[in-house]
């Protein structure tokens, strides 16, 4: 009886080792290979003609602050005060965001589409850190151009909700647009891989919660119920803690990536028409 226990306890014992082994195995892959479960660059360069983007719009060359060369493609203003920044989400490029900026500028509204590190076949690597040292590139090119620092409004997607909301907290900006916000990415990490300390694994952690009560301006905010990349609930958290003036828009019917279908696009022409006769 004594021997069957002891090596029933050794079988165990064995058990929970590769148990906990796998799982330090795990925790490992995770920790040393986030940045691609993060960021999915598009390689190419593809040209604006390529892409079927807006006739206005023309490339935009900027050096970043640690000597990278980025192009993003941009057009003026043409009737409207206000132009837009916008910066695409993870998975998206040049080519994939171009038709975004369409009935912005068909209204008259200035629109940049700015492009990071990595993607659309440009040299380094994407981090957060390098996100925004792109963002601050491209908005310095717009001001250096003589677009006035408070006449830009940030418009953010899906993870790059993250480098609108810091770029909010350095610039003084008229606006700021989310689409798809989220809280921080540990939060969603933690959401994904629960049985993982995902605060002591995350890197690049985007804190939007802990920059955006310290944003005071105009704040327009989408979200679809049904998004299953940031859930709906964060994005509820995060525009609670955000400052007045600000208005949240809920897609019953929204996922992560249909919102501009579903009628994001009036909603926030519409917010841009007041946002533009309130400030003149």
């Amino acid at each position: 009886m004594r021997c069957a226990a002891i090596n029933a306890g050794m079988a165990l014992g064995k058990v929970l080792f590769f148990i906990l082994l796998i799982y330090l195995i795990a925790a490992a892959i995770l920790y040393i290979f986030q940045k691609h479960f993060i960021y999915f660059p598009d390689r190419t360069y593809i040209t604006l003609s390529q892409a079927h983007a807006h006739e206005n719009l023309k490339e935009l060359a900027v050096t970043t602050e640690d000597g990278l060369h980025l192009i993003g493609w941009y057009a003026t203003a043409n009737g409207k005060r206000l132009t837009l920044v916008f910066f695409h989400g993870n998975g998206d490029s040049l080519r994939t965001a171009a038709k975004i900026a369409d009935p912005y500028l068909d209204a008259g509204y200035g629109f940049l589409l700015a492009e990071y590190r990595g993607y659309s076949g440009f040299e380094g690597r994407p981090t957060e850190q390098g996100l925004y040292a792109d963002a601050r590139a491209f908005l310095k090119a717009l001001i250096v151009s003589g677009v006035r620092e408070r006449d830009l409004v940030l418009y953010g997607y899906s993870l790059a909700t993250g480098v609108g909301i810091q770029m909010a907290t350095e610039f003084r900006v008229a606006g700021l647009i989310l689409l798809a916000p989220f809280l921080s990415l540990v939060e969603i990490a933690q959401t994904r891989f629960p049985i993982f300390p995902a605060g002591l694994l995350v890197l690049d952690r985007f804190e939007n919660f802990k920059k955006i009560p310290t944003i005071k301006v105009p704040l327009l905010v989408g979200q679809g119920e049904n998004d299953a990349v940031e859930p709906f609930a964060q994005a509820q958290e995060l525009y609670a803690l955000a400052n007045e003036p600000k208005e949240f828009y809920r897609f019953p019917d929204g996922q992560h990536n249909n919102l501009l279908d579903l009628g994001f696009v009036p909603i926030s022409l519409s917010w841009l028409e007041r946002l533009g006769s309130a400030a003149g």
